[in-house]
């Protein structure tokens, strides 16, 4: 169908408890909560939530976040009762909102993932999602919009609410498609995979397994590399700041290569790293130099190796027949196993956590046989 624009539905402004207390009376514990957040991450390592979007029975909300404390009157409607919380890829909302929501919703329906599962792609946006569903035509001019600019334009008010007010049409057509291809519970473990990783404010533990490159390095240097990974992830949650503002990735790799010799051979390499200031440069000389213990040796995982040789053949094989299964059950085929996943499998023989749930049950016996 043609899309059409279609005016803005009024949504109330809430920028304080009871009203936003008095909203969420109204919808009953059963009911599916159209549910959107704005933020802004330009020059910070968390998120900040600048608005909550709600949609319920043709009545929108605009939610405040700026003027007063909202979990407390968000976490028994949206995280603790049966609503389900209808959002759209959802995964960043999910850690912009884990301050309030530590376990994100109670129930999610991620209408993102749903569309993968009944055909019509991965990672389709809202807007095309919406243009096929509805057959509406969202304006996504405030996309990099100031959301936490007060007050909010009329042009910015408008573009939030519609990014709920469709959430309900997009909701019943994904739902009944995927009981059709008996897909819900599949659909429902893939939305409790999202929040548990979206909500994990911990970081990874082994921050080394994804820089291939040093897969040869010395079990020395690969525990100085996770080291030093662990204190950038620490340090820029302590500060706030991107973790690129104090060490780039590639600076990370030259520092654990060559050590620096002092203090002012440090601060020369690490030149124009916005966050490294002083006591920053001296902690991280301090963890750089530090010798290096057995038992950190042992703590630190091995680096998946980029497959070679027989791995490499099994990888193709292994590939073809994700390809085919992903054919068959007319789902795409990073939907079912992404290639980084298979490559991992291969080189470790590890069956990977991606595939347990209902992946294990597709793919097990046929992949374990074509391990090398």
């Amino acid at each position: 169908m043609q899309p059409d624009s279609i005016p803005t539905p009024d949504a109330a402004w809430i920028d304080t408890p009871d009203a936003l207390h008095a909203w969420l009376a109204t919808v009953p514990h059963d009911a599916s909560l159209g549910f959107d957040t704005e933020f802004m991450r330009r020059n910070t390592f968390y998120p900040q939530l600048a608005l909550i979007q709600l949609g319920w029975s043709g009545r929108y909300a605009l939610v405040d976040p700026l003027a007063f404390e909202i979990g407390q009157a968000l976490r028994p409607l949206v995280g603790d009762s049966d609503v389900v919380t209808v959002m759209h890829s959802a995964s960043e909302d999910l850690e912009a909102l884990s301050p309030l929501l530590p376990q994100g919703p109670g129930r999610l329906f991620d209408t993102q993932i749903a569309a993968a599962f009944v055909g019509m792609g991965l990672g389709i946006s809202y807007r095309a999602l919406v243009a096929e569903l509805a057959g509406a035509e969202l304006d996504k001019g405030e996309t990099r919009s100031d959301w936490l600019q007060r007050p909010l334009t009329e042009s910015q008010r408008s573009y939030a609410t519609l990014d709920v007010v469709y959430l309900k049409p997009v909701h019943e057509q994904l739902a009944e498609r995927l009981a059709q291809r008996d897909r819900a519970a599949w659909h429902a473990e893939d939305c409790e995979r999202l929040k548990l990783r979206s909500c994990n404010r911990g970081g990874d533990p082994q921050p080394q397994r994804v820089f291939r490159s040093a897969a040869e390095w010395r079990p020395e240097q690969r525990a100085l590399l996770r080291r030093i990974l662990l204190w950038r992830d620490q340090t820029a949650r302590t500060l706030d700041r991107p973790r690129p503002w104090l060490l780039e990735d590639a600076l990370v790799m030259n520092l654990v290569q060559q050590r620096p010799t002092s203090a002012g051979d440090l601060e020369q390499r690490t030149r124009g790293q916005r966050a490294l200031r002083s006591p920053q440069q001296r902690e991280l000389l301090e963890t750089l130099l530090r010798p290096i213990e057995a038992e950190e040796v042992t703590a630190t995982a091995d680096i998946p190796e980029s497959p070679q040789g027989d791995a490499k053949r099994a990888l193709s094989a292994m590939k073809d027949c994700v390809d085919k299964r992903a054919a068959n059950l007319d789902l795409p085929a990073g939907l079912l196993c992404p290639r980084k996943v298979l490559e991992e499998y291969v080189v470790t023989a590890q069956w990977p956590d991606f595939l347990e749930g209902w992946r294990r049950d597709v793919l097990h016996d046929e992949l374990t046989r074509l391990l090398p």
